[in-house]
């Protein structure tokens, strides 16, 4: 993992839950258990702090590093899609969006490919994006600042189910996805039990979870999260999840109790 992924997993994981920030002590502390050394500390903060990541006070000799309300933002839109993967039932229609970008605003072009992504589309054509998913409202608020973009939210249906298969087929690559499901299941099932996970030190049960956490949430913003009615025979992705916060969750109290006691070291 690089330094700047554990800093993110760090604070999403654990130091939002103290105040959204750490003095630059802790945080080198920190990174330490997972072999980052000061100096790299230093610099990765540095470039996350020009890249809007934290905000930065004096507090005697020590540096603080707090979240900005960006990443604060970033956070909790980050562990709802990680997290949070129960779905209603589908309704049948198709939520779709349709831009227009001038040609030379190749970088908006890109901002909203990645915004769309995120929020669960899929590419249908090069400007048509869709998902199963009523979630027009977001993606509307998301691009609200883009005045040279044009912005057209439908919603409608496919003439039947057969249709609704070959799109999703079109929009998604699930059998790739599968495979890496098939991949991550496997690797979940070989993990000790989830009682030998919570008698872990602190410093290894961290580390065990940040590496969770960093193998796992790519697969969130890969999965469209697609209704069952849509989904290939035997699809992993629900197993892969419960596996996934099944040893999440057995690693919290080691993890988090370690986090403390560098915490409170500092002070």
């Amino acid at each position: 993992m690089k330094p700047r992924a554990i800093l993110i997993d760090l604070f999403g994981d654990h130091l939002r839950y103290h105040g959204g920030e750490a003095k630059l002590q802790v945080l080198s502390e920190l990174l330490l258990d997972f072999g980052v050394g000061e100096s790299t500390a230093r610099v990765v903060l540095s470039r996350m702090r020009r890249d809007g990541w934290f905000v930065t006070r004096r507090e005697g000799r020590e540096t603080v590093y707090a979240l900005t309300e960006h990443s604060w933002q970033v956070f909790d839109e980050g562990r709802e899609r990680i997290f949070e993967r129960t779905l209603d039932p589908w309704d049948g229609s198709w939520r779709m969006v349709i831009y227009a970008v001038p040609e030379a605003a190749r970088a908006e072009r890109e901002r909203i490919r990645r915004t769309l992504a995120w929020h669960g589309f899929g590419p249908l054509a090069s400007a048509t994006w869709v998902s199963p998913h009523d979630r027009l409202d977001e993606v509307e608020a998301a691009l609200a600042d883009s005045s040279a973009t044009r912005l057209d939210l439908l919603t409608c249906r496919s003439r039947g189910r057969a249709a609704d298969v070959e799109m999703a087929g079109r929009c998604w690559d699930m059998d790739g996805l599968g495979r890496d499901y098939e991949k991550l299941v496997s690797r979940y099932e070989q993990l000790p039990a989830t009682a030998d996970l919570a008698r872990l030190p602190g410093d290894q049960a961290l580390r065990l979870r940040i590496e969770l956490v960093a193998e796992y949430r790519g697969f969130p913003f890969r999965d469209p999260d697609l209704p069952p009615e849509l989904l290939p025979e035997g699809w992993l992705g629900s197993r892969a999840h419960e596996l996934f916060v099944a040893a999440h969750d057995a690693l919290r109290e080691p993890a988090e109790a370690h986090v403390r006691e560098v915490l409170e070291r500092s002070r």
